[in-house]
């Protein structure tokens, strides 16, 4: 599944006029691996809202679980902004209640589906242990 859901109040978002960087920690290896957004290639893909953590995550070959397909019906892409949250949409209320479902979960947690930074500062965004899985089917 991927574009979007239906059944929810899509986010209002402001993409971003400029590029920026997000650094992902990925705590499960402590890996960090930092990227450059570039405003004219968003959408990168079809898997959460364009300009999303998770478009730009797997567009950049960093692996994080999305059940739904990024459309907000899981929880399975929830990270932590540990840095610019500020520059991010506001979360809906559809996404708050798919947090509460996530283990782990902080003040600074989003789905990473739903968060679309500005661009206005960089990131830094913490996937979780349990949010990546590093084994994937591959096509036929």
């Amino acid at each position: 599944m991927a574009g979007s859901n239906p059944y929810i109040k899509q986010a209002e978002v402001q993409l971003p006029s400029r590029k920026y960087k997000i650094t992902f920690k990925l705590m499960e290896d402590g890996e960090v691996r930092e990227v450059e957004v570039d405003p004219e290639r968003i959408p990168y893909g079809r898997t959460g809202l364009p300009g999303s953590i998770l478009d730009i995550a797997l567009a950049h070959d960093i692996h994080m679980e999305h059940t739904c397909g990024g459309v907000c019906a899981c929880s399975t892409c929830h990270s932590i902004v540990r840095q610019g949250l500020a520059s991010c949409n506001e979360a809906t209320e559809d996404e708050e209640d798919q947090l509460e479902e996530a283990p782990g979960l902080t003040i600074q947690s989003r789905l990473s589906c739903q968060c679309v930074p500005d661009g206005s500062m960089d990131l830094v965004v913490e996937i979780p242990a349990w949010n990546r899985n590093a084994v994937k089917e591959t096509p036929h």
